[in-house]
């Protein structure tokens, strides 16, 4: 999305300062940013940075102390997950979660059962079956989850939340660990759902991935909002080559 058209459509996400302890450690701090539209943001930060639990309270898994989240103009804040799934908010996890003693296909339709557009029954399964096969797991609706590959098993987790119908998906780390076909075929595919209407939050730290897929980024450390703009302008601010590694190498 160009800053044109941006600067003329609503966001369909509006984080405001939002805030999240957990006793004398401040996980998130203050956060603000917005996600317009079509668009994909990356959402970067050294480990440690508080970005899966700014994630965490966009999504409902966590309530947060101060702050609001506010989905194409509803205040949602606070609202349990699987309201916002009925809203249009779906997810992956940095910990992939499938349901290793379901098949491929019961688990995605485990999925289409809680969405936007949920389905049940033969229109479950065919619906399963062709997400299945837009995350390239086509044909293998039968086979256990438990025998999947690590890559697999990330491809079915997206498959289930595509099952949601999203408006908003938020990817966190969705291509840590694949190897370079993998990580290939996976840029592909998040610029596919992007071309399709999809907007994208995604946490990731493959830069290479960044660069080809972002149209904004927003940088995070210790909790704090320190950057944000295109990847190759944020990638060389000062603040953010600090914030990854430290002073001495800043």
């Amino acid at each position: 999305m160009s800053a044109a058209l941006q600067s003329q459509t609503a966001p369909l996400l509006r984080v405001e300062g939002l805030r999240r302890a957990f006793g004398g450690l401040v996980a998130v701090d203050g956060l603000s940013f917005t996600v317009h539209p079509g668009e994909i943001v990356g959402l970067l930060g050294p480990n440690g940075s508080g970005k899966t639990t700014a994630l965490n309270l966009i999504s409902g898994a966590l309530a947060p102390d101060a702050g609001r989240v506010v989905l194409d103009g509803r205040d949602v804040t606070g609202l349990p997950a699987h309201r916002l799934t009925r809203l249009g908010i779906a997810r992956t996890f940095q910990l992939v979660r499938v349901l290793p003693g379901l098949s491929l296909n019961e688990n995605v339709v485990a999925g289409l059962a809680f969405g936007r557009e949920p389905a049940w029954g033969a229109e479950a399964r065919s619906r399963a079956a062709t997400l299945l096969t837009r995350v390239g797991l086509g044909g293998r609706d039968n086979q256990p989850a438990s025998i999947l590959t690590y890559g697999d098993q990330k491809r079915l987790e997206l498959a289930r939340a595509l099952a949601l119908s999203p408006r908003l998906l938020l990817l966190d780390e969705w291509l840590a660990g694949l190897n370079l076909t993998e990580l290939r075929g996976g840029i592909d595919l998040i610029a596919s759902l992007r071309d399709e209407g999809c907007t994208v939050l995604m946490v990731e730290h493959v830069m290479d991935a960044i660069r080809a897929l972002a149209n904004r980024c927003v940088v995070m450390n210790a909790g704090q909002h320190i950057a944000e703009g295109p990847p190759a302008e944020v990638l060389a601010d000062h603040a953010v080559i600090q914030a990854y590694l430290g002073d001495d190498d800043a």
